[in-house]
């Protein structure tokens, strides 16, 4: 699967993650790709599809999700699904959450079909190596 943002020029690779050793979702393996929460919804199935990127990277100052606060309300983000077809979300909201807030939301199952993007964001704490905060993008399937 393909995974691209115009406004934003990011064009990459999909890959599939899963759960961290303590339950949280895990992050992709390389600055440039994003994540797919593989135990959640498909994008396009009815749900809540989540797919995570890297804000920065060792040895790096930006990595694919790094300008993800520039989106705005209407902007477009595509998905391509292994069949060829390319599946159009909009975006309808970005909310930044504490690092310790409930982020239920992000992976609820509610009706339509949604696509979730997940990055750091905040200040960084260099001694737990962490952001302060989570920026995540809601968007919705344009039928």
């Amino acid at each position: 699967m393909r995974f691209s943002i115009p406004s934003l020029h990011i064009n990459t690779s999909i890959e599939s993650v899963g759960l961290t050793w303590d339950g949280a979702m895990q992050t992709p393996s390389g600055p440039d790709t994003v994540g797919w929460f593989a135990l959640g919804s498909l994008p396009g199935e009815v749900g809540s599809a989540v797919i995570a990127g890297h804000y920065d990277f060792i040895g790096r100052k930006e990595a694919v999700f790094h300008k993800l606060d520039k989106l705005r309300p209407g902007d477009l983000i595509l998905v391509e699904n292994e069949k060829g077809g390319t599946l159009t979300f909009v975006v309808r909201k970005t909310q930044a959450f504490d690092v310790t807030a409930d982020t239920t939301t992000v992976f609820s199952s509610a009706q339509g079909s949604h696509l979730n993007l997940i990055t750091c964001n905040g200040v960084r704490d260099n001694v737990k190596k962490k952001y302060t905060k989570r920026l995540v993008v809601f968007t919705d399937l344009v039928e």
